[in-house]
């Protein structure tokens, strides 16, 4: 009698430890850098859940998510790709998979990551369930013998990824159809440095900003037989660049309204582009020189974040009014930010404050302050369901 009572008070206390069942629509990571861990958060309640750690070299990382919205899949500046439990909280599978890394993304359909490479350079694809090697891609150009970084990579429809090869000045679209045997679209003379790409929200053309002269690359992946196009040449033609502090970032947030919201390198500008001509129809004065210029999820609000010296504010652009309306001081040294899935809240990283801040997008009010150790990227569960994300 004594072991049966026994047994069922600790299959009671079992049930009570297991945790609370959940949705994943409303949870989330903050990348915390200098500590190799990611904070598990919740942003309906504005709160922090819990830590991950272990993740190792976090100071260029960022996430992206299964279907389900259950897994983040973390990619480390050391080669790490960590697979993480948001409900559990906990890692569940982790590879190094490079010496340097800087990103990647997941395919339409959540069966594959794929992560892009500055060294070696290429890109890498695994099973998102297991994270086995599927594919090896490894970004040769000239002869053969030199590999360049690859930035820029996005997902696009088909089971397909895009990417830039920054050293080649190409971009190349791999076809994962049969994973163990990518089929490769090379365009080759797209300009001078590619730094980044974006794939716009409808999945059709793929953007890759030139760091090595003005304008952008361009190609229609609907007709990719047309090749790679120049767009937005020569729009610094006159004037004198500045310094450039840190690198922009380019993404499929800044489409919005029909309109391609866009930083311009060494200047304190937010190029406007109509979407239809992908001609230059209007230019945004801002504080500094832009890093992160991201739509809210309606397309009315435009936020821009900048490189040092300006690095600890924000600006927000009404779209229907084409002007900055909005300058706020979240804190310093601000590296990312991410609207709720819906836009009412966006949250700001302040690194160098340790913490974390949330603003009524509608109001500017300052609604919670959450502590984070150095944060940087903030990554929703929301991102599963949008190409580019």
């Amino acid at each position: 009698m004594k072991s049966l009572l026994s047994i069922l008070a600790a299959v009671l206390l079992s049930a009570c430890a297991a945790p609370a069942l959940r949705g994943t629509g409303d949870l989330g990571l903050v990348i915390e850098r200098a500590s190799g861990s990611v904070a598990v958060v919740d942003n309906s309640a504005r709160a922090i859940l819990g830590r991950v750690e272990g993740l190792g070299d976090l100071s260029h990382a960022s996430a992206v998510y299964s279907r389900d919205g259950r897994y983040a899949y973390v990619f480390g500046r050391d080669g790490g790709l960590t697979k993480v439990d948001l409900l559990e909280r906990k890692i569940a599978k982790r590879i190094l998979q490079a010496g340097n890394s800087i990103g990647g993304a997941i395919s339409q359909d959540g069966r594959l990551v794929a992560a892009q490479n500055y060294q070696p350079g290429g890109v890498k694809v695994f099973d998102a369930e297991t994270l086995e090697l599927l594919a090896d891609i490894p970004a040769e150009f000239g002869n053969g013998k030199q590999f360049s970084k690859v930035v820029g990579l996005a997902d696009v429809p088909g089971n397909k990824f895009a990417y830039a090869l920054f050293d080649a000045g190409e971009i190349w679209v791999a076809d994962l159809s049969t994973p163990r045997a990518p089929k490769l679209t090379k365009f080759r003379g797209i300009g001078s440095q590619p730094y980044d790409g974006l794939v716009t929200p409808d999945g059709r053309h793929y953007i890759a900003g030139l760091f090595g002269e003005d304008g952008l690359a361009l190609i229609d992946l609907w007709k990719p037989e047309q090749g790679a196009r120049k767009i937005l040449a020569n729009y610094g033609k006159g004037a004198e660049k500045l310094p450039v502090f840190k690198m922009p970032h380019l993404r499929g947030w800044a489409v919005a309204g029909g309109r391609a919201y866009l930083p311009a390198i060494g200047k304190h500008e937010v190029l406007v582009v109509d979407t239809a001509t992908w001609q230059e129809v209007g230019r945004i004065p801002v504080k500094g020189q832009p890093v992160f210029v991201m739509a809210r999820p309606d397309g009315r609000q435009i936020w821009v974040n900048f490189a040092f010296p300006d690095y600890s504010q924000v600006q927000v652009i009404d779209t229907l009014e084409q002007k900055v309306v909005q300058t706020l001081s979240p804190g310093k040294a601000v590296l990312h930010m991410e609207f709720t899935p819906r836009g009412e809240n966006v949250w700001i990283s302040a690194r160098d404050d340790n913490r974390v801040v949330v603003f009524d997008t509608a109001s500017f009010a300052k609604l919670a302050e959450l502590p984070a150790q150095n944060p940087s990227g903030i990554f929703f569960t929301s991102r599963a369901a949008r190409i580019g994300f």
